[in-house]
């Protein structure tokens, strides 16, 4: 059997997300530490993995001012699953290579999955998983169903009223540009990529050795396509949302109840 690091990456600053106060208070958690459903949202994440017998390593990766925290809080989850703990660095890449040199050596392949991507199922895990032992790299996605329109600042200017509006009751403004279509992008063959990524560890190694100091990717795939390695696409579940505001916790419960009834189907039901 192939054995599989997990790393979770956790180390984000959450800026889109509540923000003020300690990252692990209920009133303004990060992300990954939110609570979903009476637990933290990594925990639902982590778990995911956990149960897996070809898992045989789970690095939690987070910033260094969350660590003490963070093994405070979930002494006794990280004890029961056997999770590492590293320190992330300034970009989320940096993170994940961080979390790469942590990895055991008796490792064949390395997944990356977001702390924030709590809904991802048992059978798309599988699938992914699967294929990249086959081909040696494979993402979830998710295909583009929506009208694709690339923007660009209109012509009016300004900001939008409802950013004034925030900035008035001091609560800042993300960005309140006035944004106009610039063109229409035709939806073909478009994707969204998900997490896990799921790769060979060496590939991995090699991507992040290779990598030139201007590159910064997006996702771990954009390190190994960079390489000129082939990356597999595995048809993903929309379920498989990645957390980035408050309301979409309302969402990932709605989900995860639908990702517990899917994957509670005996296999080949339909």
């Amino acid at each position: 059997m192939k054995k599989f690091a997990v790393i979770i990456a956790a180390a984000g600053k959450s800026r889109r997300f509540q923000k003020g106060g300690s990252p692990l208070t209920l009133n303004a958690p990060k992300k990954p530490f939110a609570p979903l459903k009476g637990r933290a949202v990594w925990l639902h994440s982590a778990e995911r993995f956990a149960r897996r017998r070809d898992v045989a390593q789970l690095i939690l990766v987070v910033s260094p001012e969350d660590r003490a925290d963070v093994e405070r809080k979930f002494a006794a989850e990280l004890s029961l699953y056997g999770i590492e703990i590293v320190e992330g660095g300034a970009e989320r890449f940096l993170s994940v290579e961080k979390g790469l040199k942590a990895v055991k050596a008796s490792v064949d392949y390395v997944a990356v999955h977001d702390a924030a991507r709590p809904c991802v199922g048992d059978g798309d895990v599988e699938n992914v998983f699967a294929e990249a032992t086959r081909t040696g790299a494979a993402i979830l996605a998710a295909p583009i169903v929506g009208s694709i329109k690339r923007a660009r600042p209109a012509s009016t200017g300004g900001k939008l009223e409802t950013e004034v509006v925030r900035e008035k009751l001091g609560l800042g403004a993300a960005n309140g540009e006035r944004l106009a279509v610039d063109e229409s992008t035709p939806r073909e063959n478009l994707w969204e990529a998900q997490t896990p990524q799921v790769f060979e560890k060496t590939l991995l190694e090699r991507a992040f050795r290779e990598r030139k100091p201007d590159f910064q990717p997006t996702d771990d795939a954009g390190l190994v396509e960079a390489l000129g390695a082939e990356v597999a696409i595995v048809p993903g579940a929309r379920t498989n949302i990645k957390i980035t505001s408050n309301d979409d916790l309302a969402i990932a419960e709605k989900f995860l109840e639908i990702v517990a009834r899917r994957d509670a189907k005996p296999k080949g039901f339909f």
